[in-house]
């Protein structure tokens, strides 16, 4: 079996989502970076390039403090992917407020782990 087809990208990439960039419990989050990361992982932004797994720990628990207590990621359309490249498009918002921004995160996978992500923010709509 080729190693594109062992990747389970929406696993990995839903996962991160979920359990990284929604998760508000900094111990859960922690976790769940561990085991989707590689030990030295590289998260891209529009503004900042963010090193390490305890770093992509940190962004994630701030951008949550930042945009309140209901605020959570979700995916928008199933996660692509192949040859170690996985993508995913997400919306965001507040749990009963409109969506208040959308993106796609575009991942590298090595050794089934999250290597490099780049968060793509779609421009705003307005």
């Amino acid at each position: 079996m080729s190693d594109a087809q062992k990747v389970d990208y929406e696993f990995l990439l839903r996962s991160n989502l979920e359990r990284v960039f929604s998760e508000r419990d900094a111990s859960k989050r922690a976790a769940a970076v561990a085991e989707l990361f590689v030990a030295e992982p590289v998260m891209y932004e529009p503004d900042n390039v963010v090193i390490g797994r305890a770093a992509i720990s940190d962004v994630a628990g701030k951008l949550l403090e930042q945009f309140g207590p209901t605020f959570s990621f979700a995916a928008s359309a199933p996660a692509v992917g192949h040859h170690g490249m996985g993508t995913l498009r997400w919306q965001a918002g507040p749990k009963d407020g409109p969506v208040t921004v959308t993106g796609t995160d575009v991942a590298e996978i090595e050794n089934g782990k999250i290597s490099r992500l780049w968060v793509l923010l779609d421009p705003p709509t307005t």
